[in-house]
């Protein structure tokens, strides 16, 4: 398999583990946020510190403060991802993380300096459209799960921006075990303040598969992102939808309602229309570099 090909099949395992992950979350119910966060990155820190090991990567992280600042914007994201998914149908919650990709492309033009088309701007304005028909605002308290589910896509894609800042620097196995050691650190005095509530024999489990579910879907989509550019693999984070779709209907009763799958198809909509942009910016791309070299060489 070439790169590309990598990159698409670890972006299709990192959205099927990221939907089982929340589908786990939303069994686990009134465990507290801050418990589900530290068990969920404690048993990931651990199988990334396995990782490192293994593959012999380091575990000194080469640039330390763009690993800290994608560490610190990653537990925000699943902060308020896991609060999304706790008060709003899976399906919702799941389409409005999946924002994300449309601030990618707006990061990445800012502080990567990749080009950004007339066609990636449409697309941006589809996710918009399609994310107000998920939250259906009423401007009353209503719209605050459905706005904070909405910042975690925010966040998530400002992580995801700086993953790929980080692909010359950094080893996937690092960034994860510095990412996980960092949001175990941060949910401790948040569970200490809070309530704790002590798990049975079942949420023990539960709280324990979050945690190899999460860490096996950042492996993926780490090593996705540093695979192949942000824009072009992106379009298949959104199988996610249809995976947590289903865990919400089979195992929840969530049958999502006609505005929110219409939302959610024009944010699938405008995820093809940047993938396609994304395709044809690489191919004129490689033209170009074709018709150069051969210039030089005649």
């Amino acid at each position: 398999m070439n790169d590309n090909e990598k990159g698409i099949a670890y972006m299709l395992l990192s959205s099927l583990f990221f939907a089982l992950m929340a589908g786990t979350v939303k069994f686990l119910g009134e465990i507290p946020l801050a418990e589900k966060i530290f068990f969920r990155n404690l048993i990931g820190m651990f199988i990334a510190a396995y990782m490192i090991r293994k593959n012999g990567s380091s575990i000194k992280a080469n640039n330390i403060k763009m690993v800290l600042f994608r560490s610190l914007f990653g537990v925000l994201s699943i902060a308020a991802y896991f609060y999304g998914i706790s008060q709003l149908k899976m399906a919702d919650a799941v389409i409005l993380n999946k924002i994300s990709p449309f601030f990618i492309i707006v990061l990445a033009a800012v502080f990567l300096k990749e080009e950004i088309g007339k066609p990636q701007m449409a697309a941006l304005a589809f996710a918009v459209v399609g994310a107000v028909f998920v939250i259906k605002p009423r401007f009353d308290a209503s719209i605050v799960p459905a706005l904070v589910t909405l910042s975690s896509g925010i966040l998530a894609g400002t992580a995801y921006t700086i993953l790929r800042y980080l692909r010359k620097s950094d080893s996937a196995d690092t960034i994860v075990f510095y990412f996980c050691g960092f949001s175990t650190l941060v949910s401790i005095p948040f569970m200490i303040l809070g309530k704790f509530v002590v798990p049975t024999a079942n949420e023990m489990l539960a709280l324990f598969a979050v945690g190899v579910f999460g860490v096996v879907a950042q492996f993926f989509v780490t090593n996705a992102y540093r695979l192949v550019p942000a824009g072009e693999v992106s379009i298949y984070a959104y199988s996610n939808i249809i995976f947590s779709a289903l865990i919400g209907i089979f195992l929840f009763s969530e049958i999502p309602d006609i505005l929110s799958i219409f939302g959610g198809s024009v944010i699938i909509l405008a995820g093809f229309i940047n993938f396609q942009a994304g395709r044809k910016k690489k191919k004129k791309a490689g033209l170009e570099r074709k018709k150069r070299l051969s210039s030089q060489a005649s």
